[in-house]
């Protein structure tokens, strides 16, 4: 399979993830996305704790292939590496979410790794300028929307929507991965090269 068709993963991810939230939410009925944590959805002793286990665990597999096919692309078009690499930060994270569920420690220590996803954008915003389309537009508004995820660390603010300040963070990786999906393919197409 050619590493165009791994990229399309970028868009698969995403809705993954938001189907196995929408879905887990939806199973346990009284489940509230703005006042709820995601992470509830996979608790402990929940009639959704394996199906939510199992999304998870799929997303970080699908990222991990996804990276690989980013990366690739990265060497052919002599584009600079490290805002790929961090994206395994999100794998490690959502893994560990998945195979240790909340509330055990583990869930919480797992997921730290998570916040260095925000340099991703970051750091495609200044060594990929030249390459890819619309960057600028996306990069900033990735990192925004990730960043007022961390709306969550000021339990006074918006005190009733936890959940919606949580989900900032997923609606902003969801939004970076989209556009590298989308922007490494139009890179592909603009340079009319195949790949094995």
């Amino acid at each position: 399979m050619r590493t165009k068709h791994f990229l399309y993963l970028g868009f698969i991810i995403p809705i993954v993830f938001w189907s196995t939230t929408f879905i887990c939410g939806s199973l346990l009925g009284d489940y509230n996305h703005l006042n709820r944590m995601v992470s509830e959805l996979g608790a402990v002793g929940t009639n959704t704790q394996i199906l939510f286990s199992i999304g998870l665990i799929a997303c970080a597999v699908l990222s991990t292939v996804f990276i690989f096919a980013l990366y690739k692309t990265c060497k052919i078009f002599k584009m600079d590496i490290f805002p790929v690499l961090i994206i395994f930060s999100y794998s490690l994270s959502i893994a560990g979410a998945g195979i240790f569920p909340f509330p055990l420690r583990l869930h919480l220590i797992m997921g730290m790794p998570s916040i260095l996803l925000l340099l991703s954008p970051l750091l495609g915003l200044f060594l990929w300028r030249r390459k890819l389309t619309k960057l600028n537009q996306m990069s900033i508004l990735s990192l925004l929307l990730m960043s007022l995820g961390f709306l969550s660390y000021f339990p006074n603010l918006l005190s009733d929507y936890i959940g919606l300040k949580q989900r900032f963070f997923h609606i902003g990786w969801s939004v970076w991965f989209s556009y590298l999906n989308y922007s490494f393919i139009k890179l592909q197409e603009k340079e009319k090269l195949s790949f094995d």
